[in-house]
């Protein structure tokens, strides 16, 4: 998934971090990107690239995906809480509106 945001034209990453359920990625993406493509190529490039590493089907993605926008003076509180995700979920200390799922809805 880094690959595929560090070489899309105006997308800088930031930081990724994740559990065995799910995977956070803190990005700074243009305005005229269509983030529901770029969503869908990194989630089917990712997929496609590991499942085909394993010779079975070991990844897949839930249907939905969520996005969270944050200001620049918030994005080292959102790249530190990426980059422990861990440790936020042992300890129980998540955020609610970054931990929202679809099976939660």
């Amino acid at each position: 998934m880094k690959h595929k945001i560090i070489e899309t034209p105006d997308v800088y990453f930031h930081a990724v971090g994740g559990i065995e359920n799910h995977v956070h990625l803190a990005i700074s993406v243009p305005p005229n990107l269509l983030v529901s493509d770029f969503v869908g190529k990194l989630k089917g490039g990712s997929s496609y690239h590991i499942n085909q590493t394993a010779n079975h089907k070991l990844l897949q993605w839930q249907r939905g995906y969520g996005i969270v926008s944050f200001g620049t003076k918030d994005l080292q509180w959102v790249i530190n809480y990426v980059l422990n995700q861990k440790e936020h979920h042992k300890k129980g200390t998540t955020y609610e509106r970054l931990e929202r799922s679809e099976d939660e809805s």
